[in-house]
Parts: C-alpha cells; structure tokens; sequence
C-alpha cells in the first residue's frame, strides 16, 4: 500500500499507518482473524467490485460459524467497500475486509474479547507471475484440512497455515503451486484456488463432498461453462486424474483463472494452456471487465 493509501477500521476511514494493533493481539498470537478477498476492475465505465454481495456474504457466514459479532451490517460493510475504493481512486485492485479480536489478553480463549473489523484496498493485477504461459505444481505431502479439524466453509486466519506450509513445500521443490489431497487420497484444491479438469471435453471438478472451500470464482467458472455449452461434472477426483487430464487450470479471486501444465514433473496435455481453458478464461476476463453484458448485475459499479 502507498503511504497516502486510506483504510477502513471501526467505521472510520483513516491513513493505513494509523491502523495499528498491538504485538500481543490474540488473532495475531493464536491466528483467530477471519478475511474475506474481493476483486475490483477496470471498465469502459470505471472500476468495477465483483460478487461484491457474494462476497460480504461469505464474510458475514465466517464470522457467524466462528461466533464473532462484528457490529456491523451487511450493507454497511458493502458501503464501506464502495467508499473506499472511491476514496483511493483504485482501478484494477484488491479488497481484504478482516475481522480480528483486537485484545491483547494471554489465553485462547475469546470471551469478553474486543472484535475490531478492518478493509483494506490497494492495486493489484496478476496474482501469478507468468500464469498465462501456466503453472507448474506438487501434490502436497501435507493433507488438506477437512471440517472434523476446522470449519473448511468459512475463511478463517488459522486455516491458512495449512496452505503455507504446502507452498513452502511446493517453491523448495521448485513448483510454482502446490494441489491438496484429502486424507483419502482424493483431490481437494490449491492453497488459496479452487481446481478444474478437462477430459473428453467436459468439466470435472472436486465437489461439496470433498470438504473444499466452495469458492466464489468456483461457481463463476461453472456457469460461464455452461454458458459455453460445456458439461460440468462435480465429482470425488483421483490423483491420478490430474495426469491424465487434458487441461488442467485454478481459480480463485486472487488467481482468477490460471492454468495449469505440469503436475509432479508430468507434463499435463500437451504442456501449453488448452483451448477450454482459453475458453473459460477470456469469458471470465471479459465479464469482471465489463464488456460481456450477460452478467453485468455481477458487477457493482464504483461512481
């Protein structure tokens, strides 16, 4: 963030160096914040919030699953949302409201604990560096966490760990990603994306069954799918499956849609991004810019 950058914290807008908490704040001791991310874009009728209620949503269901009260409507977080990124005149950008215990108090407890909520939004493009030629990924050594250990369906602090690590894992190898499996061996998703195949021309991807984190870009791809004519397939994945696919690509907020060309060193189709791929991808572009009218109410304009 730029030093004249504006944040959101308790209600208030503020410069981002006076967002400040305390060494010892419980959320960062014991990783008990809760985050949501959201996409703003550039459009021939200026930037442009994606899912922005999808998203607030979600952020409200996190906190309602962890029992943090934030204090705050939906709209007035969505409200803030807009404002700021008025306020620091953003284009292509990226937006993180948190909710944090703002309490300095050693335990691990949470009762009787502050909740502080704050947003963020600064300029963002390419999650990925070199994401269009595709990515070169591991499956992780380190299994993906399920709902018997934390709630998989709301996006706490803490859960993330588990996708640090498997990225260390992945870039020590020299992986660009690394892909989870579940404890049964099935195919889960990336650290922080959600993961489709391609075979025989039909769309497969993990299902709810899996214990995956039912992202937000996840339901995107599958309707711009089927408004290509594709078939979609939500099913238990092997392993083996991502070597064999034809394509192989994530998604996510961050990574939007991003391809995929090897796995474990095996070289996925024919080791370039694929034609669906393609496909899915500049619908998906075409639509968070603006220029594919179909699902423009997506979209919540920023004047």
């Amino acid at each position: 963030m730029g030093q004249n950058n504006i944040s959101w914290l308790n209600g208030k807008f503020i410069p981002s160096e006076e967002a400040v908490v305390p060494i010892m704040t419980h959320s960062l001791q014991y990783g008990s914040g809760m985050f949501e991310g959201i996409r703003g874009y550039t459009t021939e009728r200026g930037t442009a919030i994606f899912k922005l209620e999808a998203h607030v949503m979600r952020f409200f269901n996190t906190a309602k699953i962890y029992r943090m009260e934030l204090g705050f409507t939906q709209k007035e977080i969505s409200s803030a949302i807009i404002e700021l990124v008025k306020r620091n005149n953003l284009e292509d950008c990226y937006i993180r409201p948190f909710a944090f215990y703002d309490d300095s108090s050693v335990g691990v407890g949470t009762t009787g604990k502050k909740i502080s909520v704050f947003i963020g939004a600064f300029p963002f493009k390419r999650y990925f560096s070199g994401g269009n030629e595709g990515l070169k990924c591991k499956v992780s050594s380190w299994a993906r966490i399920s709902s018997s250990e934390l709630p998989i369906q709301a996006k706490g602090s803490g859960n993330y760990l588990n996708s640090t690590m498997a990225m260390k894992d992945a870039h020590a190898s020299g992986f660009d990603e690394a892909i989870f499996l579940s404890r049964d061996g099935y195919v889960m998703e990336g650290p922080g994306e959600n993961i489709f195949l391609v075979k025989d021309g039909k769309l497969v991807t993990p299902g709810v069954d899996s214990s995956i984190l039912l992202g937000i870009t996840r339901y995107t791809v599958i309707e711009l799918a089927r408004d290509l004519n594709l078939e979609v397939e939500e099913r238990f994945v092997h392993r083996e499956e991502l070597y064999t696919a034809d394509e192989l690509f994530f998604c996510g907020s961050a990574a939007e849609v991003t391809p995929i060309i090897n796995v474990d060193g095996i070289t996925v189709g024919d080791g370039h991004p694929g034609t669906i791929t393609k496909k899915v991808k500049d619908l998906y572009f075409s639509t968070v810019g603006g220029k594919s009218k179909k699902h423009e109410d997506w979209l919540t304009f920023v004047n």
